[in-house]
């Protein structure tokens, strides 16, 4: 039994000495040191020998098993450390290559129409406040003289999530909030930049989530005069001195009266081209004075204050300023059209 042990010992080691990296050693170790090695065989085998001779062959044995799990180690070693040389020289940096160019990134063209719409009426003495985006029917629709029966509901289609909850479709229920909020106080006058919601079909000029601007100012002798004044005058900053601005009649529920308010065509100056299908005028805000209703059931007396209200799609401003034909491209994240912005 000697001999065979010490036949095992050498063809071990000659194995183990073939052996380069990692994987073909853990093999190694489940061939001679493994519960079904033969160094494992060899030790069930001594029951069969006599009291005398198993002494003398289980330290045999232990003398082997020692041996081997010690130039295991050993070789173990070795390879690692070879391993992690290599692994460090295939990873070294060159630290003489020249640096890769950052890109300067650019504010997307609608936040910087945001950003300068809030400038604007931050010099008009405007403050800007936020409104939460899951909004209850309140607010949305009640509050705004818009009652549960109220046909004028079918004229937003709402994202709901409970009966009493869902996605704004507009930014006009912080008219409401702002005059519950400041109430008895006056002046208000804020402007409410925010994400809205509608079930809309998506195409050149529609989007089911969009970004909307809400104008609100209240206080006592509040005029339509006054309405236009302000947006003439904002008009003049985003677009220029030579703009102007007129008002048509319309409908919303929660202003009386109502008006869509139209920009000289900035792609023919009003002389009359396919954009402003040949009128000269272009389409960019609803607007109108304070609904009595509205008034009354946030608290302020209606036969004391009134106010004046508007609402613009920054997307809409955005197209027209920069000459975009398809409000899906500014949701795209195209590369190629928002590197024209790097420099504005």
């Amino acid at each position: 039994m000697k001999q065979e042990l010490e036949t095992l010992h050498g063809k071990a080691l000659q194995e183990l000495g073939d052996v380069q990296d990692t994987k073909r050693l853990g093999d190694w170790r489940v061939t001679y040191l493994g519960k079904k090695s033969e160094l494992t065989t060899l030790s069930k085998q001594m029951g069969q020998l006599d009291a005398e001779s198993r002494p003398a062959y289980g330290q045999m044995l232990n003398e082997l098993r020692q041996a081997l799990e010690g130039a295991f180690a050993t070789t173990k070693a070795t390879i690692e450390e070879a391993e992690q040389n290599a692994r460090l020289a295939s990873e070294t940096i060159d630290i003489t290559l020249p640096g890769r160019a950052i890109e300067v990134g650019a504010v997307h063209p609608i936040s910087e129409v945001v950003r300068e719409i809030e400038d604007v009426f931050l010099g008009m003495g405007f403050s800007i406040v936020d409104g939460p985006e899951v909004e209850t029917d309140h607010y949305n629709f009640e509050m705004l003289n818009l009652p549960k029966d109220h046909p004028a509901r079918d004229m937003q289609d709402t994202f709901y999530i409970t009966e009493e909850l869902l996605l704004r479709t507009h930014t006009s229920p912080m008219q409401v909030r702002t005059m519950e909020r400041m109430h008895p106080h006056v002046p208000i006058k804020v402007l409410v930049p925010g994400r809205v919601y509608r079930r809309d079909e998506d195409d050149a000029t529609h989007s089911h989530a969009f970004t909307q601007i809400e104008g609100l100012v209240v206080d006592k002798g509040i005029r339509m005069s006054d309405l236009k004044g302000v947006l003439e005058a904002f008009a003049k900053a985003l677009f220029g001195e030579h703009q102007r601005v007129r008002l048509r009649p319309s409908y919303f529920p929660f202003t009386e009266p109502s008006a869509e308010v139209d920009l000289v065509c900035v792609h023919c100056q009003g002389s009359g081209c396919r954009v402003c299908k040949e009128t000269g005028w272009i389409e960019i805000l609803g607007s109108g004075m304070v609904h009595p209703r509205v008034l009354d059931m946030a608290g302020y007396d209606s036969e004391i204050y009134s106010g004046f209200a508007f609402g613009m799609g920054p997307e809409r401003i955005a197209m027209l300023k920069y000459g975009i034909t398809d409000i899906r491209q500014l949701y795209q994240n195209d590369l190629r059209l928002l590197r024209q912005f790097a420099g504005v």
